[in-house]
């Protein structure tokens, strides 16, 4: 290949880009004259930015993003209009509140912005060692540039994305683990340019003299296009570079003492940090809902101001009205124009009502959010002792939506699974072999005999040999030579335990210790010969000639190999990708013990051999070597050589592998099953792998029906058919229902799954525009996949992984979608999903410092979604409901007021109620109900999953429930305003005949609004602590306290005194104690009433299980021989005639009760007796 300049077309997640190339200039050095032009070109040097702020950008950014808050936006405006123009109250009531919510926001956002400035000068000012002038210098990584030659040593992190140029081994190659980019914590092999292997020291190296010409950055992470020029007296010899010879940032050396490498990608256009979403403000369904009331809630508080404008026009037609004597206007306000006047008459008004809209509850919203999340990071069940880790809140703002997720996104490996294959059973010619525990070359104490089922000495002995001996040769494991133990170096004879077997494959890993607990020991790989300790302590040596590498097509591999002058060639793979290759042997027993491990969830291979003639061998070659040599259709015609060579093969046995799940992960996602989410497994992983873990953890079941939307698919047919093909599948099963749809139903249906690959996925995101027939491959796509119970997405780059979360949360049903994962690889999906969290595994902590929540373990995940989701979004819908309906009942009533005082801006309740109605009086309660409340118990939660469908799809925000909120406050304001209005008109209430005045008749109507709005939040708690009794009692008592002081005491800093003696007045009048009384009654008794008949007539399940459950306390007194809640339930519903009273009695009790009834039983019992 001799190009100059050429340009790269690149596929990656669906798009397509054209990007040209870049030189890269080794060590800095010119090319020599006349070869070609040098061109410097510029390069970002190595920094890494993750931070969102910086010191000059903060104030303002941050103020932007604050602002456009609907909200907040909406009370600076109210600020202003205080500041320039004459209204009812000060200033002072909008600016303080919102000054403190803005300053409150910008310290949690700027300290969790520098959490993120400090981790990423960790990352920047790490040393690396760089060679320079034939020596090796030290440098900060953010320092190091395009084209600086790179030491790197063993279990270092590659500092940015180099190219290979030598090793310490005497191949050129090196081992490189990629946990924290792809997930996969096996070994891979990486080699160098065949040219530079050589180069073994720091001048060697510096003496090198070349360019490297490769594509542009882009972020898939398995594509790599370049070539280098070499030169050698001035001559370039060029030399191709792929994927094979790239070191990514982010990967760790393993296994190789040193490296020499090239830096090619530096800082932000490195793979692992294009690949890396950039960090959004995320807003929950209930911010989002928040801000939809707040529209409305304007919409009527502009309405309301405009109502009264009007009126008070029309009330001012009228001459003896519009100036009387008592309310002279000065010259300036009668020379001011009419439209000017109305215009400052209606801000007026929109001062005087936007109470309605509180910014308190934006205070209290964001100090529950705050104080909250304190809960999981308190919850010593989600505290991880193997680790010493507890769980970690990293964004506070998103803990309701934890109640509300849909879709679970999971990485696989580390997340799902512990990354740790175990070795279970082999099986040879239908005889059953199960050795002691092996995992991962740990060899477990005691495990030193052997277990055999069915097993009997005869002419099956020799295949039993045969077959260990393939396990021991059909593989790529590597063996670390030397292990140092307390300093002395062991090597494999004089220690087996100690030696370590290294491949890009855990389970072969797995299968090699397997066969070595079994009498068969795999030495070692040198100079092309395997070397095997058999069960007598003697080594065999074999050839190694050929190896037929694996590939996901094909799922089989194969190896060439020639013992005492005989050719052999022994095939492992998958079963349905050997059976029809086989000719002999024990189909049928190895068949069903395949079938068997399949169904336990077990990772199943089979082996098989046959021996080859010289003429066969002579063939085999000639084959191989036509198709590697070709230039075009490599793969193809390699494909076709290999097809031909693996057939006519004798059955030896299959293996049996279990990649071990983490604890309880199985447990988890059968528990996210029930509770009505859809579990996504999204992973970089091989699809066999991946799919016998969805098996182990039940997200694949027995009866799952598996269809493939694969590479190998797409080879046989075109993707529209395929598409096309699946949809009918599950459409015609289902009969066009959607999953929902039939989710509960008996499992009559078929139950499908469905696995799609990384280079699939992005065929569908990119349908081919000269198909007019395409059609629209992402909804067909969405459509296969919501009729799927699970959903396997492997060889997944990370961007691709954050591109499917954003399509289905993105779709037309916009469901809230989670991502967990544990990598680096996982930190696009989980920035991407409306919840993030991260998992603090092995790999890195990178997942869990850009998530915004952490757990140590899987299996959390289940009491953070199940029991912590449900309090939050249960605590703060309650709250915002509860603070909408509140401030109706506060402010309507001044609106009723202005029909009664022509229209004067008149307040109905004295300022100090008016500033202090939502910060003092009723703040605290709802504050600490929102932090405290447990409406159902949280054992129960665990333990019925299902109860997580009631508060689905943000059903406690929906509009009916939002308009029976406003509704019963608008109901409970009139009751108030006019009760009291009829109540006391033309009436002497003193003892000396004075009559109430305005004062005394706002003041009674806000002491009945507060204790009207306390008492229906005592009513909605279920939970009482001695915590709930003195915060709730005690804001009434406070109220009543103030009162007496505010109005008990002539306060010299006033220039009013009005209030004055009205509250002890009020009090001494006993019609006014009866009204109170009676308002707060009426206004309390038809919600009672509609709970009561609700519950009885149409209760959730959650209300049924509130209901049982009180009933079942008390009964556990009366009626000894009940012994658990289910009984008394089936007891209760023998008699149907009565159901329905027992239940009306049983929720008027629940309502008035508290759900610990055990301390406060007594209270109740004449009540309880009634009931039972």
């Amino acid at each position: 290949i001799s190009l100059s300049l050429f340009c790269f077309s690149t596929q990656c997640v669906g798009e397509e880009n054209w990007v040209d190339s870049r030189t890269v200039y080794i060590g800095h050095k010119e090319p020599p004259p006349g070869t070609e032009a040098f061109i410097q070109q510029r390069f970002p040097d190595n920094r890494i930015v993750s931070s969102k702020y910086t010191f000059w950008n903060f104030i303002p950014k941050n103020m932007f993003e604050q602002f456009r808050r609907v909200a907040n936006f909406y009370f600076l405006i109210i600020f202003l209009v205080q500041l320039i123009i004459d209204t009812p109250t000060s200033p002072i009531t909008s600016g303080l509140p919102l000054f403190f919510v803005i300053t409150v926001t910008a310290i949690k956002q700027g300290y969790e912005d520098w959490l993120r400035h400090k981790a990423d000068n960790a990352v920047n000012q790490c040393p690396v060692h760089v060679v320079q002038h034939g020596k090796v210098v030290r440098k900060q990584s953010r320092k190091l540039k395009v084209g600086d030659v790179v030491l790197v040593k063993e279990d270092e992190t590659f500092p940015c994305d180099l190219i290979l140029l030598s090793s310490s081994r005497d191949d050129g190659t090196c081992y490189v683990t990629t946990a924290s980019l792809d997930g996969e914590s096996s070994h891979k092999t990486y080699y160098a340019v065949q040219d530079t292997k050589a180069y073994s020291t720091e001048k060697e190296v510096d003496s090198i003299h070349a360019t490297i010409e490769c594509e542009q950055p882009q972020p898939d992470l398995y594509k790599f296009v370049g070539r280098i020029n070499i030169y050698m007296e001035n001559e370039p010899v060029a030399r191709p570079l792929g994927s094979e010879n790239l070191l990514l940032r982010g990967a760790t050396l393993k296994n190789t003492e040193y490296i020499y490498a090239v830096a090619i990608y530096t800082g932000m256009e490195t793979k692992m940090a294009l690949n890396y979403q950039s960090k959004c403000q995320k807003r929950s369904a209930v911010e989002k809902s928040m801000n939809a009331y707040l529209v409305v809630y304007l919409c009527i508080l502009i309405s309301k101001a405009l109502i009264n404008t009007a009126l008070k026009y029309v009330w001012q037609a009228d001459p003896n009205r519009d100036e009387p004597w008592f309310n002279q206007r000065t010259e300036a306000e009668r020379q001011r124009h009419v439209l000017i006047r109305a215009f400052t008459d209606f801000l007026a008004f929109m001062v005087l009502f936007n109470y309605i809209i509180p910014v308190s509850m934006y205070v209290t919203v964001e100090m529950q959010k705050f104080l909250g999340s304190y809960f999981i990071m308190w919850d010593d069940d989600m505290f991880d002792e193997e680790l010493g880790e507890r769980a970690m809140v990293n964004t506070s703002d998103l803990n309701e939506e934890l109640g509300q997720v849909e879709y679970v996104f999971t990485d696989k490996t580390g997340t799902l699974t512990e990354n740790n294959m175990e070795f279970i059973e082999c099986c040879v010619d239908g005889h059953v072999y199960v050795p002691h525990a092996i995992c991962n070359g740990q060899v477990i104490p005691g495990a030193a005999s052997m277990d055999m089922i069915d097993t009997s000495p005869g002419p099956e002995a020799r295949h039993e040999e045969l077959f260990f001996r393939a396990l021991c040769l059909c593989h790529t494991v590597q063996v670390k030579e030397e292990e140092t133990v307390d300093g002395i170096k062991h090597g494999i004879h004089q220690g087996k335990s100690t030696s370590l077997y290294i491949s890009s494959s855990p389970d072969e890993v797995a299968l090699v210790e397997g066969m070595k607990r079994l009498g068969f020991t795999y030495l070692r790989l040198k100079d092309s010969l395997m070397e095997i300790l058999n069960r007598e302590d003697e080594i065999e040596r074999f050839e190694l000639l050929e190896v037929l590498t694996f590939d996901s097509v094909r799922r089989r591999m194969s190896v060439i190999v020639r013992a005492t002058g005989e050719f052999y060639l022994f095939c492992k793979g998958a079963d349905s990708s050997i059976f029809p290759r086989v000719i002999s042997g024990k189909v049928d027993q190895v068949r069903a013990r395949v079938e068997h491990n399949a169904v336990e969830g077990l990772r199943t291979l089979c082996v098989a051999y046959k021996r080859l003639s010289p003429e066969q061998y002579q063939e085999v070659c000639h084959l191989l070597s036509g198709a590697k040599l070709a230039l075009q259709d490599r793969d193809k015609r390699l494909a076709e050589a290999y097809d031909l060579i693996e057939k006519d093969l004798i059955l030896l046995g299959a293996t049996a592998v279990e990649d071990r799940l983490q604890e309880k992960a199985a447990d988890t996602i059968e528990s996210l099953h029930k509770a009505g989410m859809k579990v996504w497994v999204l992973t970089g992983d091989k699809m066999e792998t991946a799919a016998a873990t969805c098996y182990a953890s039940k997200l694949f079941r027995r009866n799952t029906q598996i269809l493939e939307l694969t590479t190998k698919r797409t080879e046989e047919q075109s993707l529209h058919d395929v598409l096309f093909d699946l949809s009918r599948t599950v459409l015609r099963q289902h009969g066009g229902m959607s999953r929902d749809t039939f989710s509960g139903l008996s499992g009559d249906y078929c139950d499908y799954g469905l696995i799609i690959d990384g280079a699939t996925l992005s065929a569908v995101m990119r349908p081919d525009q000269e198909d007019s027939n395409s059609g629209n491959y992402k909804e067909i796509f969405l459509e296969i996949c919501r009729n799927c119970s699970a959903v396997l997405c492997c060889r997944m780059a990370p961007l691709q992984k954050a591109q499917i979360v954003k399509l289905i949360k993105t779709s037309k049903e916009h469901p809230i979608t989670l991502a967990i994962g544990d990598g680096a690889n996982d930190v696009s999906m989980i920035l991407e999903a409306h919840v993030g969290i991260g998992i603090m595994g092995k790999e890195g902590r990178q997942a869990a410092r850009n998530s915004d929540y952490a757990i140590p373990k899987f299996k959390h995940l289940k009491k953070m979604l199940l029991v912590h989701g449900h309090y939050y979004y249960i605590r703060i819908s309650e709250l915002v409901q509860y603070f909408f309906y509140k401030n109706v009942c506060f402010i309507f009533p001044q609106f009723l007021y202005q029909f009664f005082c022509g229209f004067s801006q008149q307040p109905l309740y004295d300022t100090a109620y008016l500033t202090l109605y939502n910060i003092s009086f009723t703040s605290l309660p709802i504050l600490l109900y929102s932090l405290i409340e447990q409406h159902i118990n949280m054992d129960i939660l665990k333990k019925d999953p299902s109860l997580y469908k009631d508060i689905a799809k943000n059903s406690l925000l929906r509009w009916p429930t939002f308009i029976y909120w406003t509704v019963l406050g608008v109901y409970d304001a009139i009751v108030m305003f006019f009760g009291a209005y009829f109540l006391f008109d033309n009436t002497t209430f003193t003892s000396n005949g004075q009559m109430f005045g305005n004062w005394t008749f706002g003041t009674l109507v806000f002491t009945v609004l507060v204790f009207t709005v306390t008492f229906k939040l005592a009513l909605d708690t279920h939970y009482w602590t001695w915590i709930n009794h003195f915060v709730i009692w005690g804001s009434l008592i406070f109220f009543v306290v103030f009162s007496l002081l505010w109005g008990g005491i002539i306060w010299p800093f006033l220039n009013y005194q009005r209030m004055y003696y009205v509250f002890m007045q009020m009090l001494s009048s006993g019609p006014a104690w009866l009204s109170i009384i009676l308002l707060i009654t009426a206004s309390l008794v038809p919600d009672v009433v509609k709970k009561v008949i609700w519950r009885a007539l149409w209760p959730t399940t959650t209300e049924t299980i509130q209901v049982d459950t009180c009933a079942y306390v008390c009964c556990r007194y009366i009626h000894k021989n009940v012994k658990d809640l289910s009984g008394f339930c089936c007891q209760n519903q023998k008699r149907k005639w009565q159901q329905f009273v027992v239940c009306i009695l049983l929720n008027v009790f629940e309502l008035l009760a508290s759900s610990d009834l055990k301390k406060n039983w007594y209270i109740y019992f004449p009540l309880t007796y009634l009931i039972l």
